[in-house]
Parts: structure tokens; sequence; C-alpha cells
């Protein structure tokens, strides 16, 4: 007899989620999973997180939805990164006005690790990110990260994508559908659960009494099943990340054949900072803020003045967050049920991706419910715990004073003990793979020297100077870099180009 999964809520999280069991637990074969996704046509879709990490290509891919997909029903769009505007200094002061953190990870020829040289003097003026590989200067130039003649998901620079979140989901649905889940329309009027703690079952308006094998909780912030239901709670983590609010709104292109811009731009402001994302026919803006450091008003009146236009905007209310357990007898969260932080770096949707491949691989096909939640639980909160430090670094090491905002936000009190332990380690050596854990760490080495570094730390290597024998090859590599670059920007379509030429043929047409 089949297992049976019942996934309780929609959305991004919840058909993403669908879509990836139907594949990875094969929903439409006899030995497979018997998957079922019940949502409420009466609850809306959040439908603001528009960015993505490069791992949602392998995701989608092995969900069977296609680049040109993507371009067609998504109004999806090419981003190469992340970025960020006055985030060092206060507009108007002296010192860089932005960085960038590409996907790109950067280029070590011959085995020579390029950023100690760097650090030494040896790469010229520029920052980091500018030095190390083609990718922001590509990106600067609104190019894409590919040729029409590449195969889906397959490119020379590292990238992800921009896309309408709530045509996101309806494509889920549609593909998770496809591949063997059934999709019931309703609501959950009771979660209840059995004497041995577990869910014994969902009882809906329209459909009876549910049950399963394994619930999984993707109400969002409502965490019906989780929270509500089996009383696991939730972590807040204000006193670390002091956003708690946004105002989204969608700004039409002035111009049809604007270019699009390859990054999601984060541009700081007196209590949060404004995202800015280019889709193929608008942008999604939005401001994410501190209640606590201003106002609503206040709020809505810097959004004007940064879209130009006086657009009604979406209200957002979030607690930064996360729960220590998110697998719960026979109920795992995913999505905004089981944490969330704020907007920036783009967290969400790949803590469902990590979740959803998780519960893939420690599907409790036995019955061993508690060795798999253990096991889930553990790594999850680890990941959020390292999610949360390299979030919270964009803020501390910050040289603005111009707000409360960003002076409580330097202050010590507010920086976690393990983000003072890093910091205290780069500061006479750079972050390196040995302080990383694969495992855990959704964010590599070369994310923690983008931003550290473009936030203007400063790394002394001056007591082992010495010990870098390689000065000339790597200031040949530094050339090499800088050619590339060139090179990209005079031969990759832009990316308004390669998302005309996907709406038509698709990718690798010859």
């Amino acid at each position: 007899m089949k297992k049976r999964v019942l996934i309780v809520g929609g959305g991004t999280a919840g058909w993403l989620t669908a879509g990836y069991l139907a594949k990875r637990l094969s929903a439409d074969l006899p030995g497979g999973v018997a998957i079922t996704l019940i949502e409420s046509s009466d609850i809306g879709i959040l439908g603001v997180g528009e960015g993505t990490f490069p791992t949602i290509r392998k995701t989608l891919a092995t969900i069977g939805i296609s680049e040109a997909d993507l371009v067609r029903h998504c109004g999806a769009s090419f981003k190469q990164g992340a970025k960020f505007a006055h985030w060092r200094f206060t507009p108007g002061a002296m010192g860089p006005d932005h960085y960038t953190h590409p996907f790109q990870v950067a280029e070590a020829p011959n085995g020579v690790e390029l950023l100690p040289y760097w650090l030494l003097g040896h790469g010229g003026t520029d920052n980091w990110d500018a030095v190390c590989s083609p990718q922001k200067k590509a990106a600067d130039a609104h190019r894409a990260p590919k040729l029409p003649s590449h195969p889906d998901y397959v490119a020379p620079l590292n990238y992800a994508f921009h896309f309408d979140a709530v045509a996101l989901a309806a494509l889920l649905r549609d593909k998770a559908v496809a591949s063997g889940v059934a999709h019931l329309d309703g609501r959950v009027d009771e979660v209840t659960v059995g004497e041995d703690g577990a869910i014994a079952g969902i009882v809906t308006d329209r459909h009876g009494t549910l049950t399963a094998d394994l619930y999984i909780d993707c109400t969002g912030f409502r965490a019906e099943l989780i929270g509500k239901a089996l009383g696991m709670p939730y972590r807040s983590c204000r006193d670390v990340l002091f956003c708690d609010s946004a105002l989204a709104v969608q700004v039409p292109y002035r111009d049809e054949r604007e270019p699009i811009v390859s990054y999601t731009v984060a541009t700081a402001q007196e209590a949060g900072w404004m995202w800015d994302i280019g889709l193929d026919r608008r942008r999604g803006v939005g401001h994410v803020y501190s209640s606590a450091h201003t106002d609503d008003a206040r709020a809505a009146e810097l959004l004007r003045a940064y879209t130009g236009q006086d657009l009604e905007p979406r209200k957002i209310r979030f607690e930064a967050g996360y729960r220590e357990v998110n697998w719960h007898r026979n109920c795992v969260a995913i999505g905004l049920s089981s944490g969330f932080f704020e907007p920036l770096e783009a967290t969400g949707i790949v803590f469902s991706e990590v979740a959803a491949g998780m519960v893939a691989n420690l599907f409790p096909w036995g019955g061993d419910y508690e060795t798999s939640a253990r096991q889930f639980n553990a790594n999850m909160l680890k990941r959020y715990e390292r999610a949360r430090d390299f979030i919270k670094l964009h803020y501390c090491i910050t040289e603005r004073r111009d707000s409360d905002f960003w002076c409580d936000n330097i202050a010590a009190s507010s920086v976690p003990d393990s983000l003072h332990d890093m910091l205290e380690r780069w500061r006479y050596r750079p972050p390196t793979e040995i302080d990383m854990d694969a495992n855990v760490d959704i964010f590599t080495d070369a994310s923690w020297q983008y931003v550290l570094y473009g936030m203007g730390w400063k790394t002394d290597l001056s007591a082992r100077a010495g010990a870098y024998r390689y000065a000339e090859e790597a200031r040949r590599a530094f050339a090499e870099v800088e050619r590339q670059a060139a090179f990209a920007v005079a031969n990759l379509p832009s990316n308004r180009q390669l998302i005309d030429y996907a709406r038509v043929r698709g990718f690798g047409a010859a």
C-alpha cells in the first residue's frame, strides 16, 4: 500500500515541495508515494518573494520546468547576484557607493587563490567583486549569463532567476498535478492530534477528514499544524534582525525596451532597505524596515520617493525567526511556517528547496519518524543559525551612523557570539572553506568574502606577506579576468534580449 503524504497549503513553498517530492518519490508510479495538496482558494498567496539562489536551477530541472516555461509563464529574468547601494556609507559620504554579491566564484588559475594577493594590493584598486571574476562587469552592463545556444540551466556564468511568485506557484501546481499530485480546494477547519502527540487527521469544510502518513505544513505564517496544533515554539530573532515590516509595489517600466537589471538591487534606507527586482514587463519594488525605528507613513514616503510614483503598496508584517523543531512526530514544516528572516539575500525559497530535498532523502518508508526528525531538525537549526549570521553581517560592519537603526545594528549586543567569533578569525586571514560546513551552510566562503570586503572589512596579511610567492602570476590572472569581462560584455546578449529569444524559441536551439 502506498505511503500517503498530505501537504496543507499551496503557494510557492507548497507546490515546490509537492512537485519535487512527486519526482523524487515517484508519485505517478505504483510503488511511489501518494501525494495530496489541499489549499483554500479563499486564502491569497503572499507572492512578493521574487528572487532565488542558483540552487533553484537544479530544483526546477528535477520538477521538469524548462527555462522557457519560466520566461513565458512567470515573467522570469536572469539574476546574477545582488547589488548593495549605500550599505557601507551614508549617501554623499566619501567612499564606495555600492558593492555586489555575484554568484560566480572567484577565479583560481593554476590553484593560485587570488584573494590574498588582492588583500596585499596586487589586484589594483577596484573592489574584490570587480577583479575576481568577469560577472560583476557583465551584470553591470545588463548582460545575461548565457547564450541562446546553451541548454537549459547551463551557462558560463552562475545565475538564478527573478520571477512573478504567484505565476510560479501556478506553474509549479500544473507540473505537480501532471506528476501525480492530487489537488484539493478546501479550508482546514481543525487539526486533530492523537494521544501520542502526532497528527491524527485534518478536518476540512469540503472533503471531510483527511489522513496521511506524513503531513507537511505549508500554511505560511499561520503555521496551522506545526505551531497551532502541535505547539512547536517559534524563536524570534528580532534582537539580531530588526526589520519586521515591508511595503511592496509593482512598478511598470516607463519604456518597454528599458534594460532589465541583472541583479536584485538592495538600497539601504534610514531604517531598512529597498528591494528592486526587474522582471520582463515590470519591476517589483519594496521597502523593508524596522517598525521600532520608523513608522508606516515614513516608510511609504520613502517608497514613493524611490519609485517616483504614488502607488498603493501592499503591507506585510513578519517576525524574523525560525522553529528549532520543524519535524515533530508525523508533521514537517516547510516555508514560512518553518521560519523567515527577511527578503535580504532571498533565503525564503532556498530553505523550502533544502527542506523538500531532506524530506525526500529522509522519508520514513519504514516508519522511522523519530530518527528522520532528529536529523532534519538538527540540520535545519544549524542552517537557520548560519543564515541569520550571514544576513546580520550586512548590517553590523557598516560605517553608517546616520540613524538609530544603523547605530543599533553595530551594537555588540545585537551581534550573535558565533558571528563575533568569525569576525575575529577574519582580522588576520580571509574566510575560506575551513570556516564553512557544506552540510548546513547555504552561503559559501565566496559569499562571505563578497559581503565582508564589499563592506570595507580589513584583513591584515602583513605578518605573512612573504609566504605569497606568486604575485606576478596573480597580476596576470587579474588581467585575464579583466579580459574575460570585456569579452563577456561584448558577446553575451542583454538580459532583455535573451528573455525575448527564450519566449519564442527556448534554449539550446540550433
